[in-house]
């Protein structure tokens, strides 16, 4: 178990996400990005298939950051950090959920840009495994992980770790390999890696790990980049490592688009109505059946995302 300290406040700014909507309204958790009158001369933030979210926690006075996934092009994070104004050589690390395309093209682009910054990449060792997945016709679909050789060369500092880490003065939890427990979380069965030479099958995606933050008087905040573990199992190991049991808030991809996900959106419904969260804001991979199904069955708790927003949890 890990002591993992609480903050005050955490804002999530979600830098990557799947979808906009610049008209969206802002609510008492979710703040819009504000438009002013010269909008339309500046340019416009991009919405692609990828992730990545500025973590910032604010406890004794003090503001730390870090970003969590890169996205799924070299420039698109990049570009939405230049419009968001956000500042890459002042963040604390940059934190990979695991290996796929769509959550570290951006990476080497961000290290290219500050140069060589003294900024640790946190990921799992498994994030480096070269994958693809194979649909029942025979198609392929690679992905392109990270490349440790150009990240050595690029003299990054990398912390590997199949465990857990702790960020920010022990205040933020990277949950390292999830156990995977929940029987009808599988992963995902058409994935194969390139393991000791040879294509091997790889369903369970060992390296994708999640963000916990303990918010004082409000719970856990938990965040994921996929949920290729499973949204049930990480909530759960959540609990497990921190011993705290009030989970306030998940916010993230969980994984359950597309015919092989979708017929275990109903039993990640009840079992996410056992952990009762105050927030519950689908990203990503979560995919328009399982976003609607959460909207009507969590009325009080979803909150929809778009490019721009920053969740703020706390005071």
């Amino acid at each position: 178990m890990v002591n993992l300290k609480p903050v005050d406040r955490v804002e999530i700014l979600s830098v990557m996400d799947n979808s906009i909507d610049v008209l969206m309204g802002s609510t008492p958790v979710a703040k819009r990005l504000k438009r002013g009158s010269d909008a339309h001369s500046k340019p416009q933030l991009r919405a692609e298939h990828g992730v990545s979210m500025l973590v910032s926690t604010f406890a004794d006075g003090a503001k730390d950051s870090f970003l969590f996934d890169t996205g799924v092009t070299v420039d698109g994070v990049l570009h939405n950090m230049d419009v968001l104004e956000v500042k890459g050589n002042e963040l604390h690390a940059v934190v990979l959920s695991h290996g796929h395309t769509d959550h570290t093209r951006g990476l080497m682009g961000f290290i290219k840009r500050y140069g060589r910054p003294r900024v640790p990449i946190v990921l799992h060792p498994d994030a480096y495994l070269k994958r693809k997945n194979i649909q029942p016709d025979g198609h392929e679909s690679e992905h392109i992980p990270p490349s440790k050789k150009d990240l050595e060369a690029e003299d990054v500092e990398i912390i590997e770790e199949r465990g857990p880490t702790m960020l920010i003065g022990d205040r933020a939890l990277v949950t390292g390999q999830i156990p995977r427990t929940t029987p009808f979380e599988k992963g995902s069965p058409r994935q194969v890696a390139l393991i000791d030479g040879r294509w091997q099958p790889d369903p369970w995606i060992h390296d994708d790990q999640a963000i916990v933050i303990n918010v004082k008087d409000k719970g856990l905040v938990v965040l994921t980049g996929c949920g290729h573990a499973g949204v049930v199992n990480t909530l759960k190991c959540a609990r497990e490592m921190t011993g705290i049991q009030q989970i306030h808030a998940v916010i993230g991809g969980f994984h359950l688009t597309g015919p092989i996900f979708e017929p275990i959106v109903q039993p990640t419904i009840q079992a996410l109505k056992e952990f009762n969260p105050s927030v519950i804001v689908p990203q990503h991979c979560t995919g328009w059946k399982a976003t609607h199904l959460i909207a009507r069955e969590f009325a009080d708790a979803f909150v929809p995302n778009s490019v721009g927003t920053t969740m703020v949890i706390g005071v």
